[in-house]
């Protein structure tokens, strides 16, 4: 446990950077709002796990790894999941099963470690109950025509804190749902009814399923009590899923003060626009994956921006990032694995995981030939682990007979002023996956994350 490291952060509940202060340091908890698995993940859903994965690693590092209790979850319990078995005819247990561990491999190929508690919803269905149980008794939710909705009205010192909104403002500028059986337009579902078709449970109010919001306040209370240190996920969830929750925790457990720090990380673009499957650039994690770029260079360009700007996923940036990466590696590989990062790329972290910070320390230590220091840096950042990876390593195949022969083509069409045989060679290779730099002494051929050999057989 390192004690003397200073962690702040941005809570969103207060607008403002503090001192974190861990409610027990011996177990310090953060729960982190997780997919709904209906189908792969996509960028978007990325940056959140990242963002709290680059917070897992800090707190672990400071307070120790038996000391941090980090809760995601899981949705398997959705309209959108329903939707998708009536379309596809496939049982809802399976699609749930096949796209939970969709997530955990790609989420694995980004490096991110995987939470001590992930639970999924549908294993929380009783606490859910007993937890609306307990609202109702408490004057804060009602039953109506098989639904219960939470009573916005019962606790309006509280609504809109987080997001920084009155309940009449929100009233005002909100598309909710309009029920008759509604008291207040704001009031939302904690339970709703099913039909024979769709997944449900028995409870007091007939058969039905839990509204979304109650999931995540029943599952972090089982998992993390009445109060924890951190709240985490998109700024997307801020109203209404995160607003609810609290409202719902709150009221459930006014002994309790829920979550003492919220974070939440900004949108994310895709070539400056927002990702759209309309525009043409929604990308999910798998396929940039498929597309031959590896995990550790999504990270990277990840990383390169705070997490509380928006970031903007370039072609251009994962390009260069796989080049910086391919250097430091190399470096990296000469020193040993667990080394414990300089105390000033720590603290760059505790500033509000300040990780674009951490790069630039990592590029002056890679000049430097700080060796050491790049690779617990690059460690810290979950960019490397204790082997370097694999699309880095060298292909078996020689290259040095083609750069030969692209100089002397080169040399040629210096000569002749017909660079028609270079265009040719250059296209080839880059086709096969290969970088082709070229100066005045010389040429070199890098091979990138998708380089194919086969490719070159018939040049």
């Amino acid at each position: 446990m390192t004690t003397d490291t200073v962690i702040k952060l941005h809570n969103t509940k207060t607008r403002k950077k503090e001192v974190f202060t861990p409610i027990d340091p011996e177990n310090v908890r953060m729960y982190v709002c997780g997919p709904t698995v209906y189908d792969r993940a996509h960028l978007g859903n990325a940056r959140p796990v990242v963002v709290f994965d680059v917070l897992y690693r800090l707190l672990r590092h400071v307070y120790g790894a038996d000391h941090v209790t980090y809760a995601r979850n899981f949705t398997d319990v959705d309209d959108k999941i329903n939707a998708r078995a009536a379309e596809s005819g496939r049982p809802i247990g399976e699609i749930t099963a096949e796209t939970t561990q969709w997530f955990l491999d790609d989420m694995g190929a980004l490096g991110a470690l995987e939470p001590n508690h992930m639970p999924r919803a549908t294993e929380y269905i009783p606490q859910m109950i007993t937890m609306i149980e307990d609202l109702i008794a408490k004057g804060h939710a009602y039953a109506a025509e098989g639904h219960v909705l939470f009573a916005v009205d019962s606790w309006r010192e509280g609504y809109g804190k987080l997001s920084g909104r009155s309940v009449d403002d929100m009233i005002a500028g909100a598309r909710v749902e309009v029920a008759p059986y509604k008291k207040n337009p704001m009031d939302f579902v904690l339970w709703k009814p099913s039909s024979e078709d769709l997944p449900g449970w028995e409870s007091p109010w007939g058969r039905g399923r839990p509204g979304w919001h109650i999931e995540c306040s029943a599952m972090s209370y089982e998992l993390l009590g009445d109060t924890f240190d951190i709240h985490g996920g998109g700024n997307d969830l801020m109203f209404p899923h995160h607003e609810n929750e609290i409202a719902q925790s709150c009221c459930a457990h006014p002994e309790g003060e829920f979550a003492h720090y919220w974070l939440h990380n900004e949108m994310l673009q895709v070539e400056g626009k927002k990702m759209s499957k309309s525009l043409g650039n929604f990308f999910t994690v798998h396929d940039l994956l498929e597309q031959g770029i590896p995990g550790e260079v999504i990270r990277f360009v990840f990383l390169s921006t705070h997490y509380r700007k928006p970031m903007d996923w370039t072609e251009k940036k994962a390009k260069e990032a796989e080049k910086t990466l391919r250097k430091w590696y190399a470096q990296a590989a000469e020193a040993l694995p667990g080394g414990q990062p300089e105390p000033h790329v720590v603290d760059l972290v505790a500033d509000d995981i300040n990780t674009h910070g951490v790069l630039a320390e990592c590029h002056q230590f890679s000049q430097a030939g700080d060796l050491v220091a790049l690779r617990s840096s690059m460690e810290l950042l979950g960019l490397l682990g204790e082997d370097i990876p694999d699309w880095v390593k060298a292909p078996d195949v020689e290259l040095s007979s083609h750069e030969a022969r692209l100089f002397k083509a080169r040399q040629a069409a210096m000569e002749s002023k017909d660079f028609s045989e270079v265009d040719r060679l250059k296209t080839a290779y880059t086709e096969a996956g290969l970088e082709v730099r070229m100066s005045k002494t010389g040429v070199e051929l890098v091979p990138g994350a998708g380089f194919d050999p086969a490719k070159l057989d018939n040049l």
